[in-house]
């Protein structure tokens, strides 16, 4: 299993904070690919965000970071300041 976190607005666009999802995918990528046929809000939070914040177990990743069983993978909205 891969334990998927989503952050702050994700979590109410998406209906949830976290999940625990079959270690089916081989990539972070592959996992979004997964993700985004749950829907419409699926697709523009993960899949088509090209400002996609992704972490892995902790550590800063992208869409072709190679994750496996036992993974914390987390989405956050892209981070704006001032």
């Amino acid at each position: 299993m891969v334990n998927v976190l989503y952050f702050a607005s994700f979590r109410e666009m998406l209906g949830k904070a976290n999940e625990q999802i079959t270690a089916d995918h081989n990539t972070v990528g592959a996992l979004i690919e997964d993700l985004s046929k749950r829907g419409e809000n699926w697709q523009q939070a993960l899949l088509e965000n090209k400002n996609l914040q992704i972490a892995v177990n902790h550590d800063v990743a992208q869409r072709d970071t190679v994750i496996k069983p036992g993974d914390e993978v987390a989405f956050f909205p892209p981070v704006t300041g001032g």
